[in-house]
Order: C-alpha cells, then sequence, then structure tokens
C-alpha cells in the first residue's frame, strides 16, 4: 500500500503540501496540486481519514443534534445539511434530543466526543445560558430554528410570528370569524410565536381569541385528530381550523372525513411548514412555507464558511414564511 511519503517523493513536494492539497487547502496552487493529484492517483494512495485528522486538527465532519429522526420536517432539514456538507467533502454525525433537557445535552456532549468540528443544533428544551456557555468552548456552535441574541451571528431563524400572523390573516380575509386553533406545544417558542402570530391577525379585525376553541398538540397527526375531537365536543360553531403544523393538520382532515365532513366546504383547514406531503393530502393543503431545507443548507454553509474558512458563501440567517394556497380553505359561505 502507498504512503504518503512516497506520494511526496513523486511529485517533488514536502509532506505539509500533500497534507494541504489533501485537506483541500487554498493556499496550495493549481500547479501543485495537480502534480500531488497526479503522483496519488499514479500510486493509487487512498488518504487515511484520521492521518488527515492528525494532519489538519480536523476531523470533517460536523455533528447534528435534531429533536427527532421522524417526520417531514427534520428529514428534509438534514437532508439540506447534508447534501451542502458532502458537496465539500464533509462528513455528518447525527444524535437526537428529543426535545427533553438532559437528552439534549447528552446529545450535545456525544458530538463533542466524537471530535465534531462543528455542531449544528436544533434544541428546544436547554436554556439560552447553557447555549451561551457552551459557545465558549473550543467546539463553535450553530443554531437552526432558534435565535439567541448573544449569540445571533451563529443563528438561522425563521419569523415564526409572521409565519402564524399570514396563516390566520388569509383565514379572516376569506370571511371567517369563528376559528378554532389547534397549537404545538406551548414549551415550544416556534409554538408560542406562532400562536402569538395567530392572536395578532384576529386582533386586526376585532375577532376575538376564543380559549374554548383553542386545543394545545403536540405538534404529531395524533394531536390535530385528538384536537379536532376536542374542539367537536364543544359544540361550538367553527368554520375554520387553523393548525400550527402540516402534520396535525393531516390528523384533523383526517378525523373530519371520517366523521363526515366535506373538505373545505364543511370546515376550511390551514397548516404550517409545507412540508412534502402537503400537496399530496385531499384536498391539497394551504399552508404555510417553512423553507427549512434552505435552512439547512444555509446552516451548513455557516459552517463551511466559519470553520473551513470556505469563500464567497452568502448567509442569510432570518428567512420568511410565505403562504402557499391550495384547495383546503375557501371563503366563508353564509
Amino acid at each position: 500500500m502507498a504512503t504518503i511519503y512516497e506520494v511526496s517523493e513523486l511529485a517533488g513536494v514536502s509532506l505539509a503540501t500533500v497534507s494541504r492539497v489533501m485537506n483541500k487547502n487554498t493556499r496550495v496552487s493549481e500547479k501543485t496540486t495537480k502534480k500531488v493529484l497526479d503522483a496519488m492517483q499514479q500510486l493509487g494512495y487512498k488518504p487515511n481519514s484520521i492521518a488527515q485528522s492528525l494532519a489538519s486538527n480536523r476531523t470533517n465532519s460536523v455533528g447534528i443534534l435534531v429533536s427527532e429522526l421522524h417526520g417531514p420536517f427534520f428529514a428534509q432539514m438534514m437532508a439540506g445539511i447534508e447534501s451542502a456538507l458532502r458537496a465539500a467533502g464533509k462528513h455528518v454525525i447525527i444524535t437526537t434530543g428529543h426535545s427533553e433537557d438532559d437528552k439534549e445535552q447528552d446529545g450535545i456532549e456525544f458530538l463533542i466526543s466524537r471530535k465534531c468540528d462543528a455542531l449544528i443544533l436544533h434544541v428546544e428544551s436547554v436554556s439560552d445560558e447553557y447555549l451561551i456557555e457552551l459557545s465558549k468552548g473550543k467546539t463553535p456552535i450553530y443554531l437552526i430554528n432558534r435565535y439567541v441574541d448573544e449569540l445571533k451571528d451563529n443563528c438561522i431563524s425563521l419569523d415564526n410570528e409572521l409565519g402564524g400572523y399570514l396563516a390566520s390573516k388569509s383565514i379572516v380575509e376569506q370571511g371567517h370569524t369563528n376559528i378554532a386553533y389547534i397549537a404545538g406545544p406551548q414549551v415550544k417558542a416556534d409554538a408560542r410565536n406562532r400562536l402569538k402570530g395567530h392572536k395578532k391577525a384576529l386582533h386586526e379585525k376585532n375577532i376575538p381569541f376564543n380559549d374554548a376553541l383553542f386545543y394545545e398538540g403536540d405538534f404529531n397527526e395524533i394531536g390535530g385528530s385528538k384536537g379536532l375531537e376536542y374542539l367537536l365536543n364543544t359544540q361550538l360553531p367553527f368554520s375554520a381550523l387553523v393548525c400550527a403544523n402540516d402534520e396535525m393538520a393531516s390528523g384533523a382532515m383526517k378525523y373530519a372525513r371520517e366523521h363526515g365532513f366535506n373538505l373545505p366546504e364543511d370546515l376550511s383547514v390551514i397548516g404550517f411548514d409545507n412540508v412534502i406531503f402537503a400537496n399530496y393530502l385531499y384536498p391539497t393543503l394551504t399552508t404555510i412555507d417553512n423553507p427549512v431545507e434552505e435552512m439547512g443548507e444555509m446552516a451548513a454553509k455557516m459552517v463551511l464558511q466559519n470553520v473551513y474558512q470556505f469563500k464567497n458563501l452568502n448567509i442569510n440567517r432570518v428567512f420568511e414564511p410565505t403562504l402557499i394556497t391550495r384547495d383546503s380553505t375557501q371563503a366563508f359561505l353564509k
């Protein structure tokens, strides 16, 4: 098996130069890079990842912590991160935090122990103070779908309040005044902000927020079906249902159809996230586009720029949601 020493000798360059080429250091000229690559190919040399790590003090791996592995939301997020890093020759190590403080901390400690060059974190339970303290360590951290003012340069976030506002504004503009709401868990900042936006849209049109038509769900399909069941059992009239994410909207729609509702004639339903299945539900789901895959890609670009010194990358830290109008909502029929 060929060695790095043989590559160095054949290419006529130092060991340090060979190491820089293997680690894609931009300071090596194109001519020298070609000499080293040609030597590697001629000798059939395959770089040893451990040797590369020792030479560069990098593992070329990035740790990712997400709340869950199931569901289209996190799948799209991880796809955006992984594809951008893989295109740059980096790899990912993934673990979960399950939205629990101790599990999130345990996952972070695991990723640090794996000598990741940086961490991209989707965390919901650990405190801002914990994250601020964590940022003072040797491993750079980047937050996705969360904003901490002291770490704002390392945060990728969505304006969830605006998204909640746009969703409910579209329902109000269709003439609905009796509007039910299935929220996400209120321990989560994005769920709280979406509810805040919903209330703002109602307030603008002097429509009171009815606590009796509010249900706190779990961001899962079952939360949507249980939520609609609860709301119907109040026997209060409502012509529209706003759901804080698409998974709960799909659960509510399924429950509605199973109980004789024609959608959207009997009930308008709107979701949030625009996950991949939203366009395949029946009727197709009106929703708020949450560009989570682009956000994942942007988090990866921040790592590439700040940790691996990639140049000329356009960085956008705050994303704005947009309304996607499909067939699950319609104007209120008096």
